[in-house]
């Protein structure tokens, strides 16, 4: 018998107030059990406790938050974050947590349901795509180049802020609700589970874009702790030289590149596509999971012999099946095209970043776009 992921996201919540109450055993409680003595402890920790979704979530709210954050991410590493779905255990954890870090923009398609549940009214919930004009999925690949950037149904007037979603309570302290204009709950019993509600939320592969989601995760920690802002406005401008330095390095290799398309697994580089005059030429669509049907492939084949394109992009978190195909059929090579979704078990033993990680997007397309 197959859920439908409302159905499953129910059973979960229900399992989470079981898994929720059997930690509930107090700190004294537990000093008492370990010392036979009841002696006062303290009721919260330095550290603020910040989930954040999947892993560019991650890498930007830990250079902002620096020490003065225990910051966890929901989605395991090298696991596919559009396919992800939260366990009790992280339901339980964000419950638990002063602030909630996501990118928004449909990528997180569990969370309307998951915090609509939540009881911590005072939880902080940061959206990092606030206030970034949104494209509409397959608005940018190479059947819609004239399309334009449709904006967020949010407040643009304050890009720089942090976003918060009530949890229906009045209190003073919470910040306002996004509006969605589409129904996830629908989309799911409609089949459509990892559906974005029609945007691209791949805004954090734009350097230039990652500046304002660290900004929007800047003031979400100072709304968490404002006796630390000035701590937090140093560690993000130190952040944000870094990502202004890398946007400037990507205008400055595309500016005489031979050629300006690029073809990839999946629909995952429109903002970057946009933001350095480039097209994007996806086989797939938004979710890379989704599997692209013959006429795609047909047509991406013909754009790839028409303009002879010599590197077809794969990514290292799913199957590279498709775009070997497409490269043998028109005598091209494969490459890594990375959208930092998350990083392999070998990126994070090496090192790696999500600024080493676009350094190394940033000399495969210079490769690509000069062949």
């Amino acid at each position: 018998m197959k859920f439908s992921k409302k159905a499953t996201l129910g059973l979960l919540f229900s399992l989470t107030l079981i898994v929720a109450g059997c930690g509930q055993k107090s700190a004294s409680d537990a000093n008492t059990a370990s010392t036979g003595t009841s002696v006062p402890v303290e009721t919260k920790t330095a550290k603020l406790n910040v989930q954040v979704s999947f892993y560019p979530m991650y890498e930007f709210t830990k250079n902002v938050a620096g020490d003065l954050a225990e910051v966890h991410t929901l989605v395991p590493a090298g696991m596919e974050p559009h396919d992800w779905e939260p366990t009790p255990q992280d339901i339980a954890s964000i419950e638990k947590a002063d602030v909630l870090v996501y990118n928004g923009a449909g990528m997180e398609s569990w969370m309307d349901q998951v915090t609509g549940s939540l009881s911590n009214a005072s939880l902080i919930q940061v959206e990092a795509s606030k206030g970034i004009n949104l494209l509409e999925g397959g608005e940018h690949d190479h059947h819609h180049e004239d399309s334009e950037a449709t904006e967020h149904d949010h407040d643009h007037d304050h890009a720089n802020e942090a976003t918060t979603e009530e949890h229906d309570h009045d209190h003073a302290d919470e910040a306002t609700t996004e509006e969605h204009d589409h129904d996830h709950d629908a989309e799911a019993e409609a089949g459509h589970d990892h559906d974005h509600g029609g945007l691209d939320p791949h805004v954090w592969l734009s350097p230039a874009l990652a500046v304002k989601e660290v900004r929007n995760i800047e003031a979400g920690l100072a709304q968490a702790a404002p006796e630390h802002a000035e701590q937090f406005k140093q560690n993000a401008d130190a952040y944000v030289a870094q990502l202004e330095s890398l946007d400037q390095d990507f205008k400055a290799a595309v500016t005489d590149s031979k050629r300006k398309d690029f073809i990839t697994q999946h629909a995952a580089f429109g903002y970057l596509a946009q933001e350095y005059g480039l097209q994007q030429v996806p086989i797939a669509g938004l979710s890379p999971e989704q599997e692209p049907s013959a006429a795609q492939m047909a047509s991406v084949i013909d754009f790839a012999k028409e303009h002879q394109v010599k590197t077809i992009f794969f990514e290292t978190l799913v199957s590279s099946k498709v775009s070997e195909t497409i490269a043998s059929e028109v005598g091209a090579k494969t490459a890594v095209l990375n959208p930092i979704e998350g990083l392999t078990e070998e990126e994070i033993a090496a090192g790696m970043d999500y600024i080493s990680v676009m350094r190394q997007n940033l000399e495969a397309l210079k490769l690509a776009l000069n062949e």
